[in-house]
């Protein structure tokens, strides 16, 4: 059995909602916990990409929300390698990605087999973390099923790596109306 300490520095935490659900606040919440109580950094992956009025207005209200201290790192495609250098520079600091989402369509947009490295890649990476990992991701699967091959894409590839994450998660939060409550 591990100590506290011990189980906290290899926490994983996969969070899944919907579209302004509050699972970003959420996530903060627990990151701003687990600094307070560690006395680690926080490093924020966010995956946006500011390509409209309308999405730079969302990532701009996203990064008034967060504490000024915070390191945020920009990384639309890599993810793993970005998590995988966070964790060997500074190892015990949180590791908070907004959003698995936004990833998954960035790298889909660039090619199938962009999607499958980069995935391929995640998975190895959290797989081997030593770094407490928050994971923020829309829950898209409950909806109808899409007209366009993209969108049936992009909703079947979200859903499978939800539940490959969500099986190496220590636990599974949905938010709902702002409340979160725990999956696993």
């Amino acid at each position: 059995m591990t100590d506290k300490k011990t189980a906290d520095n290899h926490a994983i935490h996969l969070i899944l909602g919907g579209a302004r659900s509050g699972k970003s606040q959420y996530a903060e919440q627990c990151a701003q916990a687990y600094e307070h109580s560690s006395r680690e950094k926080v490093f924020y992956i966010a995956t946006a990409q500011s390509q409209d009025k309308e999405m730079a207005e969302r990532i701009e209200h996203h990064q008034t929300q967060r504490p000024d201290h915070w390191h945020t790192i920009e990384e639309p495609y890599k993810l793993a390698q970005v998590i995988t250098e966070v964790q060997t520079e500074f190892p015990g600091s949180l590791i908070l990605v907004d959003c698995l989402t936004l990833w998954v369509t960035n790298c889909l947009l660039q090619s199938e087999q962009t999607w499958l490295s980069e995935k391929r890649a995640l998975l190895d990476s959290v797989r081997q973390l030593q770094s407490p990992l928050i994971m923020v991701s829309n829950e898209v699967g409950w909806g109808i099923v899409p007209i366009g091959e993209l969108s049936r894409q992009f909703i079947d590839e979200t859903g499978r790596l939800h539940q490959q994450l969500a099986s190496l998660a220590t636990s599974v939060s949905l938010v709902v109306a702002g409340i979160p409550m725990q999956v696993k």
